[in-house]
């Protein structure tokens, strides 16, 4: 295993320093690529959440009374001294998450830019003027942050998804109190040193990781404005009980059909289906979960699913440069995976590829990149979010049939189609129930200025992450009058 560099900042961040707090139980981080310990870290009490609440709701007032301009540079400097510490965040995050090294690369790069972004977003969110059918009176809107928002972050983009809300939250003038996953804490607290290098008051952003009883806990607390949420709907569900009528913006699982019509380029299909199902070990919310093929081209998409696979999934130690699929990360994870094929064994499906964990590594999370074919309806792989290297196959008759099987889901999430026909590819981007259709490109396809988030009805959340949307969630529509008499 390559060696790292040891974590410097094992302490929570609580308003503006680093601290023990002030209880006495402790969290080992262990790495679930190699199963060595790496730090322990203290995990926080009742007492602490109340002193960073207290803080945030000191410190939030000065900080919007700064003006735009003034919170738009400092997040662009958040967003240098970042991009200064690439290789150590990323290597850190390697060490506790599990990833290949260059997807960590990538995310602490996109986290960096996402400060540059919302800098920008939030100098640019206008308000407007409207008309009264009141001749002496003048309507006009303006955008205002909601206040302390408490922030959960998910632990298979660490640093990433904690941009994705405080980039936004700071530039609009927001507080936050952050609970990430004590698993992976540790490259979101090293972060927080480009925080105060940039400048940001104290109070403004705290990091306290703890275990889901702490997250109940914050969602709960009575000077917490608005709940950010990334994770699992089964939390989601749990928060939303505890949260009240919080303000809240709610990402949550999804089960992400590819759909692959007769007239694919099935070389291109079955690549990005390959690459969006081991991406990040295939713990991503927008997932290559599904892949439903038109009976036609079923047997030809299979073969160019083997060949790309075999040729390029690389199942190794994060920091090796060949190394493009790594360890899950924790054995929940790995236990679902193992009962999701379990019952594909059961049912008799096709195990083309893989379908066991790896014995040729340090830790048993090494998990095989797998293949499932003409797997059924009822399935687990089918039926639920897999959260693994898994791409299962299902066969569909005609378009409507795909079309059918894409829908039939309680998540909706992001969704993919491969077809050449521009009819096919409005019919599917306005009928599928996801959030996000991607044409021809792999279902695990984002950028930092779409608007992401679940479909209306279905079980993954509400919201939208990603570009000026966060923005106009995390802050109030207001309006004001005046009268002229």
């Amino acid at each position: 295993m390559t060696a790292v560099s040891v974590p410097t900042r094992t302490q929570l961040f609580i308003a503006g320093e680093y601290s023990d707090g002030t209880g006495q139980e402790r969290y080992d981080v262990t790495s679930p690529a190699t199963g060595e310990f790496i730090a322990s870290i203290p995990l926080p009490t009742e007492a602490d959440l109340d002193k960073a609440v207290a803080k945030a709701h000191e410190a939030k007032g000065a900080w919007q009374k700064l003006g735009v301009f003034k919170r738009a540079e400092i997040c662009h400097k958040i967003g240098d001294a970042l991009t200064a510490r690439v290789d150590e965040l990323a290597r850190l995050q390697s060490l506790e998450q599990g990833k290949p090294l260059a997807e960590s690369i990538a995310d602490i790069e996109e986290a960096a830019q996402l400060f540059h972004l919302h800098a920008e977003d939030a100098i640019r969110l206008n308000g407007e003027t409207i008309q009264s059918t009141d001749t002496q009176k003048r309507m006009f809107t303006f955008r205002a942050a909601v206040g302390v928002w408490g922030i959960i972050t998910p632990w298979n983009f660490p640093l990433l998804m904690f941009a994705e809300f405080i980039a936004p939250g700071l530039a609009t003038g927001n507080a936050h109190v952050v609970k990430p996953p004590a698993n992976t804490a540790l490259t979101v607290l090293a972060a927080m040193e480009c925080l105060i290098e940039a400048g940001v008051p104290a109070g403004l952003v705290s990091v306290l990781p703890g275990e889901g009883d702490f997250g109940a806990k914050l969602t709960s607390h009575k000077g917490i404005d608005a709940i950010g949420f990334i994770g699992s709907s089964a939390t989601a569900g749990k928060i939303q009980a505890t949260a009240g009528f919080k303000r809240s913006i709610m990402e949550a699982s999804g089960n992400g059909p590819i759909v692959v019509l007769a007239d694919a380029d099935l070389k291109r299909a079955a690549k990005k289906a390959v690459d969006g199902a081991f991406f990040c070990a295939g713990q991503v919310c927008c997932a290559t979960e599904r892949v439903i093929v038109h009976k036609d081209i079923h047997e030809a998409f299979v073969k160019e699913v083997l060949e790309y696979a075999k040729a390029t999934v690389k199942l190794g130690n994060p920091f090796d440069a060949d190394t493009n699929l790594g360890p899950l990360n924790n054995e929940l994870v790995a236990q679902k995976m193992d009962a999701h094929m379990a019952d594909a064994r059961e049912r008799g499906l096709d195990i083309l590829m893989g379908g066991n964990r790896s014995t040729e590594f340090p830790t048993n999370l090494y998990y095989e990149f797998t293949v499932v074919d003409n797997v059924t309806e009822d399935s687990l792989l089918s039926r639920e979010e897999t959260f693994g290297p898994v791409l299962p196959i299902i066969v569909g008759q005609d378009d409507d049939d795909l079309l059918r099987i894409a829908n039939d889901d309680a998540l909706g999430l992001q969704g993919a189609v491969f077809t050449q026909n521009m009819a096919s590819a409005f019919r599917f981007i306005e009928e599928m129930e996801v959030g996000q259709v991607v044409v021809n490109d792999s279902n695990g396809w984002w950028d930092i200025n779409m608007p992401f988030g679940g479909a209306g009805g279905k079980g993954t959340g509400w919201g939208r992450i990603g570009g000026v949307h966060t923005l106009l969630d995390m802050t109030d529509l207001r309006t004001g009058v005046l009268h002229l008499g």
